[in-house]
């Protein structure tokens, strides 16, 4: 843990520079010929998904280890996972209709994908709820929810090459021209190493608040 602690201003400078760069990368990026401009919404809307559902994986592998050996740690690294799934889902959420009223002409389709993301989004949201209201045992139970949160990330993923929809499917990205998947990549980098950076700082965090609780509870005793 010393040792991430000591990686973690190096990961935010390294994210910092690259969300500078960012911009003057996607600016130079070709405009796609169908939906003009507002498609350069994707350099930010994808990396965010991206890192929505490794907060989830982190979270959903991390309740599984509590469950079965009731690690502290693990439990610190589940609450700390279901966070960020929740504030890059934010994101994706507020981005995904602003590109999507001007690509397609509404704000919201309530198809397979779109619907399915927002559902994962609200489980980690109950996840953490969970945490904060539901008393003695809520760490079994928000576990429990955690695990369930993640097994939707491989069927969101899928879920456009397998039914009709609006949204692009999974081939989109492999298809895309070097001019345009190098932004795309440099973006995926950057928020890649903002996410390691703040899941190493949550993690140490809930683990202070979870010692400090420990304490309270002792003095009481």
């Amino acid at each position: 843990m010393r040792l991430a602690n000591r990686v973690v201003p190096f990961l935010l400078l390294a994210a910092a520079a690259m969300f500078v760069r960012a911009p003057f990368m996607i600016e130079a990026a070709p405009i796609e010929s169908t939906m003009g401009v507002i498609q350069k919404i994707f350099y930010f809307h994808v990396p965010s998904a991206a890192a929505s559902f490794l907060g989830a994986f982190v979270c959903g592998i991390a309740s599984a280890i509590y469950l079965w050996r009731r690690s502290r740690t693990a439990d610190h690294l589940a609450v700390s996972g279901a966070e960020l799934a929740v504030v890059f889902g934010l994101i994706v959420l507020v981005t995904g209709p602003l590109w999507a009223r001007k690509a397609w002409g509404v704000w919201w389709q309530w198809d397979v994908r779109l619907t399915m993301t927002l559902v994962m989004w609200m489980i980690f949201v109950a996840y953490l709820l969970l945490r904060r209201f539901g008393g003695p045992g809520s760490e079994v139970l928000s576990a429990a929810v955690g695990v369930f949160g993640m097994a939707l990330v491989p069927f969101i993923y899928v879920s456009v090459n397998y039914w009709r929809t609006i949204h692009p499917n999974t081939n989109v990205v492999r298809s895309l021209p070097p001019e345009m998947s190098e932004p795309f990549r440099w973006a995926m980098i950057a928020f890649m190493l903002l996410f390691a950076a703040l899941l190493i700082v949550r993690t140490r965090l809930e683990a202070g608040r979870a010692a400090l609780e420990e304490a309270y509870v002792s003095l009481e005793d």
